[in-house]
């Protein structure tokens, strides 16, 4: 697990790393792009599961990054690309920082459950399925946005998912896929009527 990183250690450089009232989702990416793509990953998943994902515009904006950063892991890229347009996005930062606070104890405890095992679904070629299949399910939290509370699904399991790949966890992967399954279900039971 050298290169892994743990939930609490990401989320501890974000506070750490950003100032000011609100941040950029530019500004996450460049404080943790040389932490692979598990950690970029995880943050915008994270927004739009924690109260921030209720404004307005911030889960399809997460859902977008989502789509963009798993498609460059599906296809093997080594550091994430995203368009200008998207880094602009701000989100309130104070609004991350109790979040992330609130979360912390939680995240600790998880932490210590993490650890490498059935590494085969975080090792290629099922980590860039994984990556893809996040893609696509970023992409749904776009409709899905305008259920109330309906994003936190695929949100959770995406944020399971770059968990899992952080720390080399498949059961995490495993629990995301059936996550993802629900979040599909959702989809298609509520709007494709």
């Amino acid at each position: 697990m050298s290169n892994s990183m743990s939930i609490s250690d990401t989320l501890e450089r974000l506070k750490e790393k950003t100032s000011g009232h609100s941040i950029s989702f530019g500004e996450v990416v460049e404080k943790l792009e040389n932490k692979g793509f598990g950690p970029i990953l995880l943050v915008p998943a994270l927004i739009a599961f924690l109260p921030t994902g209720v404004v307005p515009g911030i889960p399809s904006t997460c859902g977008i990054l989502i789509f963009l950063i798993t498609i460059q892991m599906a296809l093997g890229k080594k550091h994430p690309w995203i368009p200008s347009r998207l880094k602009k996005v701000t989100f309130n930062r104070e609004k991350l920082i109790s979040g992330i606070n609130n979360a912390k104890p939680f995240t600790d405890r998880l932490d210590k459950w993490f650890k490498p095992r059935l590494t085969f679904f975080t090792a290629y070629p099922i980590n860039r399925l994984v990556a893809l299949t996040c893609g696509l399910f970023g992409l749904a939290m776009i409709p899905l946005e305008l259920l109330p509370f309906a994003v936190a699904l695929p949100a959770l399991a995406i944020l399971l998912a770059a968990v899992g790949l952080m720390t080399e966890d498949g059961t995490l992967i495993l629990l995301a896929t059936f996550l993802l399954l629900g979040t599909l279900y959702l989809v298609i039971h509520n709007l494709v009527k």
